[in-house]
């Protein structure tokens, strides 16, 4: 193929652009045919003196840093190279050389509850304290049982102390019977700065607030044979009952958040207790109420949605197989 034409014949058939036959005439004029070695070096590549500042940024800055993106930006912050993470990297990985990462405190667990905390009604009462958005002042402190989710007591005041934390846990102890107990087991014997697991009624879940820690708090639990049990400091879900119950009272009653008057609130809350306790279904508990669960009406309730969906199921059967049987012969197949 000496010619032009020949090029394009060769081009066309090899679905190539003719400049690239151009290319080769003037290869071959050149004595330049055979394919050259692989390798070569890209034009943007890292020049050596580039290399030697990254490593020498490693140096300094690694235990400061210890990140390759960081000390990507610590070379240009200090005016000494400008280079991505990912080339940092990629030097230091080529030189043997590691950044150190911080080391991370362990993911702790949280403390099982005592073996002697059943999961039925008044053996595990959960508390906490949470403030709504138009009365930013006022703690209000909830009691529930974490067993039939519910809500036994409440109290708003403008202190958050341990006063409150003893008063809202009387009112629920009084609603649910129990201060009698509690005064049958005062003898005389306990040591009012330690509690002892012989002798608790039930266990009071809480975080780690200053009014639980406190040691008032703790006198008074102690008194009324009470064990205490703190979640994990920083880990609400800990105590996820609970701030399940508040985000529900807010989310599903949005007025509370609107309220600017403290007694208008108290009162509100009473009437939201209410119907949450003896109203709203509780998918926690079977979808029953708060209420049917603690009453132990749960269990029955329950069994009665299960016959009857296998009643209903029966009769729908039951149903359609009569209206079979009674459709006239050759019903079915008409278009």
């Amino acid at each position: 193929m000496k010619d032009g034409w020949g090029h394009r014949r060769a081009c066309a058939a090899l679905e190539l652009a003719e400049t690239r036959a151009w290319r080769w005439r003037h290869r071959r004029g050149s004595d330049r045919l055979e394919d050259a070695c692989s390798g070569g070096h890209a034009v943007h590549g890292l020049l050596e003196d580039e290399q030697t500042e990254i490593v020498a940024l490693f140096e300094e800055w690694g235990e400061v840093d210890r990140s390759h993106r960081k000390l990507a930006h610590r070379g240009s912050y200090l005016a000494r190279v400008w280079v991505s993470p990912s080339t940092v990297k990629r030097v230091l990985a080529a030189q043997g050389l590691h950044l150190r990462r911080p080391r991370r405190a362990g993911a702790s667990s949280r403390q099982p509850f005592p073996e002697w905390a059943s999961y039925t009604k008044n053996s595990i009462w959960i508390y906490d304290t949470t403030h709504f958005t138009r009365c930013p002042k006022t703690s209000v402190t909830a009691v529930m049982d974490l067993a039939t989710r519910k809500w036994l007591a409440t109290i708003v005041s403008a202190e958050e102390t341990s006063t409150q934390v003893q008063a809202v846990f009387t009112d629920a102890l009084e609603a649910e019977r129990l201060l009698e107990l509690i005064e049958a087991r005062q003898d005389g014997l306990v040591d009012l700065s330690v509690d002892d697991p012989n002798r608790p009624i039930l266990l009071a879940v809480s975080d780690n607030g200053p009014q639980m820690r406190s040691g008032s708090t703790r006198e008074f639990m102690a008194l009324c044979a009470i064990a205490q049990h703190f979640g994990r400091p920083g880990t609400p879900t800990d105590q996820a009952w609970i701030e399940t119950l508040f985000g529900h009272i807010k989310g599903e009653w949005p007025h509370l958040e609107r309220i600017e008057d403290s007694a208008v609130l108290r009162a509100e809350l009473e009437i939201v207790r209410r119907d949450y306790n003896t109203v709203r279904l509780h998918a926690g508990v079977g979808y029953v109420t708060p209420d049917d669960e603690h009453e132990d009406r749960g269990p029955a309730i329950r069994k009665a949605r299960r016959d009857g969906l296998a009643s209903a199921r029966n009769r729908r059967i039951a149903y359609h197989r009569q209206q079979r049987h009674q459709q006239p012969p050759g019903s079915q197949d008409v278009d």
